[in-house]
Order: C-alpha cells, then structure tokens, then sequence
C-alpha cells in the first residue's frame, strides 16, 4: 500500500486513507523535532535534525536520495516551496528507540489543502539521537516548483 507509482508510471496515485487520525499520538525527541519542522516549513530546523552524513528519500527511491546539509536543504527548500510546511493526520506510530515508522495521512501541502492520502515514514535515528534516515513512503503529488 506504501509506495509510489512514480517509478512504474510517471505519475501519482491517490492513496486513500488507511487508517484514521489518533489524536493522542506522540511522538517523542528528533522524530517530534522534524515533524514540528515539516509541519511548520522550518528548513534549518529539519535539516539541523539529521546528522551530517544523515538523509532522506523520497517516495520514488534510486537517484531521490538526499544526503548531507545541501543535499538536504535543496530537497526541503523545494518540499516547502509551495509557502509552508506539511500537514499530516498522525495515525500509528511503532518505535523501537532506534527506528520509528509513523503512518500518516497528508491533508496540506503549504498553501494548498489536500484530500487525506495515506503514507507511512521510517526514521532511523543514529548513536548520537539525530536522523541518520528518514525515508518516505507515499503517493502524493507534491504542489511543488519542478527541480531545476
């Protein structure tokens, strides 16, 4: 269910909900940090998350990898390029300390409100506490400026 089309396709498929918001959900430490930072659109924050070394990838895997600061920066300066951060519903969340998979639903992607798509993030934090990975799995269509 968590995957993208893009690699088979070309393009996006909406992901209907899987599960429903729990309003209780907590995350805790660098995972509650980069969710704080990518609701907000907080660029220096969420890459200050990750280690130096740490990265992210998209939905599409192969070459969407992000990795280091500048790797990281472009990639989320793009992401909130639509003038904001990333709203999610949090519906389920399993953390070991090390590793973090939190199943969401996308409902806002800066400016522009979205109907709810179901992804799932697996964050795998390094010794020192930071994001050594966090890795996307969705299929949303990102209202976002082109890469250049």
């Amino acid at each position: 269910m968590y995957y993208s089309s893009w690699p088979l396709s070309g393009r996006h498929a909406n992901r209907p909900p899987v599960l429903q918001p729990d309003p209780e959900l907590r995350e805790s430490g660098v995972v509650a940090e980069y969710q704080r930072a990518l609701s907000t659109g907080d660029v220096d924050a969420i890459v200050s998350a990750f280690e130096p070394d740490g990265y992210a990838r998209e939905p599409a895997g192969g070459r969407y990898v992000h990795r280091g600061p500048h790797g990281l920066r472009a990639f989320y300066e793009r992401l909130f390029s639509n003038e904001g951060g990333i709203s999610l519903e949090h519906c389920a969340l399993v953390d070991d300390r090390h590793a973090c998979a939190l199943e969401y639903n996308v409902v806002r992607w800066g400016r522009t409100e979205l109907t709810p798509q179901a992804g799932v993030a697996v964050y795998v934090r390094d010794e020192s506490g930071k994001l050594a990975a966090a890795r996307i799995y969705d299929d949303v269509d990102p209202p976002v400026r082109p890469p250049r």
